[in-house]
């Protein structure tokens, strides 16, 4: 891999998993009013698809959404009236990254991010992915219910300028970019896929993940992982490589 005119290595054994497990369980994080996701055995008949009640193996059926119960990565398909698939638009996967630490700022009833502090943090990088950790980052981001919580959310200029200076794949650690109630304007998703005027539709959003303390702030190889969903969304596995 090659950041700045240099040729840098990674160690494929060292790495940092940004993801949060799907779980159907009280404590799987959810947004937007969903209930926990099910996973349950399949029931064909008398036959039930769980060893412990007799079957050769276990099959169970799944109910989630992405965008409600975890980690996922959406495309621009997530914000228009016609159909985009995320496994369609995410052709690459490999990344340099940049990670961030940033402390929402207080803004009237709100807390935001804004477009002077991702400068300030981002310090002059331009990568091609950015990873933002919000402050303070405790381990109940792993099992929060974000409903009704007005969460932190993106400045428009502030996604604006990501894409300004060339950022493609933008990574929080929050349910969405954008305030849990906006009235549907979707500032930062549309700034951040320069939606409708000129619109980038190899670019994605990746929400809800969870950057661990012992991840420093800085340069990484990122490999974005997202299961094969023909959907705008998909939940996905960000790993990060630390450069040696």
């Amino acid at each position: 891999m090659k950041l700045n005119g240099k040729i840098l290595t990674v160690d494929l054994s060292r790495n940092f998993d940004l993801s949060i497990p799907l779980q159907a369980s009280p404590s799987n994080p959810l947004a937007w009013g969903v209930e926990q996701p099910i996973i349950k055995p399949i029931k064909l008949g008398d036959w039930v698809g769980k060893v412990t009640e007799g079957a050769s193996v276990n099959f169970n059926t799944i109910e989630f959404s992405p965008h409600g119960h975890g980690t996922h990565t959406e495309c621009i398909g997530h914000i228009t009236p016609e159909f985009y698939s995320i496994n369609q638009l995410l052709k690459e996967f490999v990344f340099c990254a940049e990670v961030i630490s940033v402390v929402p700022e207080n803004f009237g009833k709100d807390y935001r991010i804004s477009k002077k502090q991702l400068m300030s943090a981002m310090k002059g990088a331009k990568p091609t992915a950015l990873v933002v950790r919000t402050i303070p980052n405790t381990k109940n981001k792993l099992e929060r219910n974000y409903t009704g919580t007005n969460w932190p959310y993106l400045e428009e200029s502030a996604a604006a300028y990501l894409a300004e200076i060339g950022v493609k794949h933008l990574l929080i650690d929050l349910p969405s970019v954008d305030k849990e109630k906006d009235g549907g304007k979707l500032l930062a998703h549309k700034a951040f896929w320069r939606y409708p005027e000129n619109p980038r539709y190899d670019c994605t959003i990746t929400e809800m993940i969870f950057v661990p303390n012992e991840v420093e702030d800085g340069a990484y190889l990122l490999n974005l992982l997202i299961a094969p969903f023909e959907n705008d969304a998909s939940p996905s596995k960000p790993i990060l490589y630390p450069f040696l």
